[in-house]
């Protein structure tokens, strides 16, 4: 059967078996279950009515119940087993070596630093394109072009970025974009200011500001006015803060040491420091559009009163946007900055298809791909599955809780 007639005829029954199936369940709990005739008729319709949500319900919770419940209960049975011992359970084992592996941890400061860099910059540039972008007449347009790689699968981005990094032998002609415009810098001023001076500046102002958040988290646990689990919270993120601190602090060692040939091609995707960087952009290049039409939508619905009222008080452009608009819509950019966080902590097709985890741009789910699928080390990949999980759950538990805050 061909695919187009396969899916078709999928579609069809999957429709046509949903329909069927209310309708006929519908008529059953109407008719035969709890009839709304006889002496009992109303008591029967309100019975009914109790149990119609269930009708609707029930399939999804089976769904959910096979397909994400089951998984993940089977996930946690292997991750505690060891496969070459049929299935023998080892408890905490397979956590322990797979702790004990430089990979995990290059994959676990990778996420780190993707974690920091995409969602930042992702609502940074969805929020910007949509102030822009409402104040121009072909603004519909603009966002048509800026939405447009959400539609292009994370695959199919990261082969058109391979093809901006690539590089040909020397002395051929440029295809790739960035070493065309490398291939301009013969070692001088320019090179060290690009390849030492802002990789520097960067990692160094990245240091001092996840420090100053580390400070931040830490300082209330002094004045002892949140709860435990509150102060437990707050140390653990500022100790991290201040680890990964410490981390882009040595890195800048390792930028410093760094020795590139000029003016000849370069492996970008090889290059240590810039490589994830220029993963990150595949991301960013994509979701940007997803931030920029929820944060537009934001932007619309601020009352045009508050910022009437800016203007006349004097306000200039920069004070209404950053302290009249922004406010307004915090609420909105972290819904926005936990919806690519969500994105960032499960990202696998862009490393997968351009570096395979390779040259230190390891990230936990092609780690984990790597230990399922290539080793076929069921146990390790199950635990770094779970850890992945744990890492997500309370992102999606913050989620709900907002949003069943803004319900009220």
């Amino acid at each position: 059967m061909s695919p187009a007639l396969l899916g078709l005829v999928t579609i069809v029954v999957g429709v046509g078996g949903c329909l069927g199936y209310f309708y006929f369940s519908n008529l059953f709990l109407d008719k035969v279950l709890f009839p709304a005739r006889g002496p009992n008729a109303g008591r029967n319709i309100n019975r009914a009515n109790m149990v119609r949500p269930w009708l609707f319900l029930g399939p999804a919770i089976v769904a959910l119940g096979l397909y994400l419940g089951y998984p993940v209960f089977e996930t946690l049975r292997l991750s505690m087993t060891d496969r070459m011992q049929d299935d023998a359970f080892v408890g905490l084992a397979n956590y322990q070596q797979m702790f004990a592996e430089p990979k995990f941890w290059e994959a676990m400061r990778n996420n780190m630093l993707w974690l920091i860099v995409v969602p930042a910059a992702s609502t940074a540039f969805g929020l910007l394109a949509a102030q822009l972008t409402d104040r121009i007449k072909w603004g519909s347009i603009a966002k048509s072009l800026i939405f447009m790689p959400m539609a292009i699968s994370f695959v199919g981005a990261s082969v058109i970025f391979k093809l901006v990094y690539d590089a040909r032998p020397a002395g051929n002609e440029q295809i790739g974009i960035l070493n065309a415009v490398w291939m301009q810098f013969d070692g001088g001023l320019g090179s060290l200011l690009v390849l030492k001076v802002v990789p520097v500046l960067i990692l160094a102002v990245f240091a001092a500001l996840v420090a100053y958040i580390g400070w931040l988290l830490l300082r209330p646990i002094m004045s002892g006015s949140d709860n435990a689990i509150v102060k437990a919270l707050r140390a653990v993120s500022g100790l991290i803060s201040l680890w990964i601190a410490v981390v882009a602090l040595r890195n800048i060692l390792d930028v410093i040491d760094m020795d590139f040939p000029y003016g000849q091609p370069q492996s970008w995707l090889t290059v240590p420091f810039y490589n994830n960087f220029f993963l990150m952009v595949v991301l960013i290049w994509i979701q940007t559009g997803f931030a920029m039409v929820i944060l537009s939508a934001a932007l619309r619905g601020i009352p045009e009163e508050t910022v009437e009222a800016a203007i006349v008080d004097g306000a200039n452009p920069f004070q209404i946007f950053f302290k009249i608009k922004v406010p307004q819509i915090m609420p909105t950019i972290v819904v926005v900055w936990t919806t690519i966080t969500l994105v960032v902590l499960k990202v696998f097709d862009i490393v997968f298809a351009m570096t395979n985890g390779q040259w230190e741009t390891q990230v936990l789910a092609n780690y984990m791909y790597d230990k399922l699928f290539r080793a076929n080390d069921w146990g390790v990949g199950s635990a770094s599955a779970i850890i992945i999980m744990l890492l997500v759950s309370p992102i999606l538990i913050w989620n709900v809780v907002q949003a069943r805050k803004e319900m009220r």
